[in-house]
């Protein structure tokens, strides 16, 4: 009997113990469904590609997050063209933001320089095939994009970064920055027709201007060296085929005085401090 008892009882006390943690188990699930939705809601709003402002100010090296509220709070900050003075404003890493006026970037500023293969193209479109931006990919998570264009199958030097002051040196200055090509034409280029590129030839009611122009050391006279202002690669084939010439190859060996030393095709490099400096002085 007292073993049956003792049994028996182990039973009950079991059977209570199985509910009460159910009823535990149920509450907590009921907890943690309840809780869920929060947790969705965090991760939909990470995934949204959006950023606290203060955090984007930050980041970008301005202050701290707390003096961000601060010059938040006053007006000091404007996202696309309108103040902003709300806390906790989200913004897009895309967004205009400016702080007293001049516009900041939620990265470090980044420059790379590529030396470009032939197949693949100088854009940030996820559509074209192979693009120079497969090239950089583990090179930052900074959003660099490359100045300027080499086509598909040219080769050579390709700035990336993120720096809109540069951007706007290479693309918008008055001044310009040089560039120089290695070209290879299908037959050797005519001391005339050199002249007539050094003077500057006028295409569809335009002048074309270079730099320099001349034969590359100890090749054939088909090889061309051509230094010109920053500008598209189009316009090299724009001046060759203009005084009927075919361009086999276009290469770009220098920018602003960068150059493909120690740096074989394919591969890239981040610039120095006293590169970036230079570029910023031109």
């Amino acid at each position: 009997m007292s073993k049956g008892g003792a049994r028996k009882g182990k039973s009950k006390d079991s059977s209570q113990y199985a509910k009460a943690g159910a009823s535990k188990h149920k509450r907590s699930q009921g907890g943690s469904s309840k809780a869920q939705p929060k947790k969705e809601n965090t991760q939909k709003r990470k995934d949204d590609g959006t950023i606290r402002l203060n955090k984007y100010i930050a980041n970008s090296g301005m202050c701290s997050r707390r003096e961000a509220d601060m010059y938040i709070s006053i007006g000091n900050v404007t996202g696309n063209g309108k103040v902003i003075n709300e806390m906790g404003y989200r913004v897009k890493l895309t967004d205009d933001v400016r702080f007293d006026g001049r516009r900041i970037q939620p990265e470090p500023k980044t420059y790379i320089l590529l030396n470009k293969p032939k197949g693949f193209a100088t854009t940030v479109s996820t559509d074209k095939g192979n693009t120079v931006m497969d090239l950089i990919a583990k090179a930052t998570k900074a959003r660099v994009k490359p100045i300027g264009r080499l086509g598909r199958n040219s080769t050579g030097l390709i700035l990336f970064t993120n720096d809109d002051d540069i951007v706007k040196k290479f693309t918008h200055s008055k001044n310009g920055v040089t560039k120089l090509y290695h070209i290879e034409l299908t037959k050797n280029l005519k001391m005339a027709d050199m002249d007539r590129i050094k003077e500057g030839i006028t295409v569809e009611g335009k002048k074309v201007e270079v730099v320099d122009i001349s034969y590359v050391e100890g090749a054939p006279k088909k090889e061309i060296g051509l230094k010109l202002k920053h500008r598209g690669n189009s316009v090299i084939r724009t001046i060759f085929e203009h005084l009927n010439y075919e361009v086999v190859r276009i290469d770009c060996v220098g920018i602003a005085g960068l150059t493909k030393k120690d740096l074989p095709r394919g591969n890239y490099r981040h610039l120095s401090q006293q590169e970036v400096s230079n570029l910023k002085m031109l």
